[in-house]
């Protein structure tokens, strides 16, 4: 797959389309793949940022192949926060998760400068987040029977 093209848009500028891209990859990886059931339109949408990569699909047609929802510091505790983070089960194996949070880390410390960011980790992955700085912040609990652990990267000065 070539490098994907980024994008990271407000909920009104993500419009229907991007909407629905990223709505129905959300579902696929999260409700299919993950077998969890849970109201993925939680209101937060709408307060994002989405941060989509983008490509050409096998038919031509522009696909959504990674996906992370970036939320402001002022939802919640007062760290910027990356969620939703995934990515396109006929673009895993290459280095593009890793693109992905590179592109999500970078895209939270443009737009909410000297903030520190969260997020709540399958606990698998705890080594994949610590190699962006990350480090865990709470112990190993469980989110729709899967064991997760949240985790801070703090502000570079």
């Amino acid at each position: 797959m070539a490098a994907p093209r980024w994008t990271c848009q407000t909920f009104d500028e993500l419009g229907a389309r991007g909407l629905y891209r990223a709505l129905r990859l959300r579902s696929q990886v999260f409700v299919i793949e993950q077998r969890c059931i849970y109201l993925d339109p939680d209101g937060l949408d709408e307060h994002a940022w989405h941060l989509q990569g983008l490509g050409q699909g096998v038919d031509g047609t522009e696909e959504l192949f990674a996906y992370a929802r970036l939320l402001p510091p002022s939802i919640g505790d007062g760290s910027a926060r990356i969620g939703r983070v995934i990515t396109a089960a006929t673009a895993r194996g290459g280095g593009l998760g890793r693109a992905l949070m590179s592109q999500a880390v970078r895209e939270c410390q443009r737009l909410w400068p000297g903030q520190p960011i969260e997020l709540g980790a399958q606990a698998h992955l705890r080594e994949f987040y610590a190699s962006f700085g990350f480090t865990p912040i709470s112990d190993v609990y469980d989110e729709d029977g899967i064991p997760h652990i949240d985790m801070r990267k703090e502000p570079t000065p």
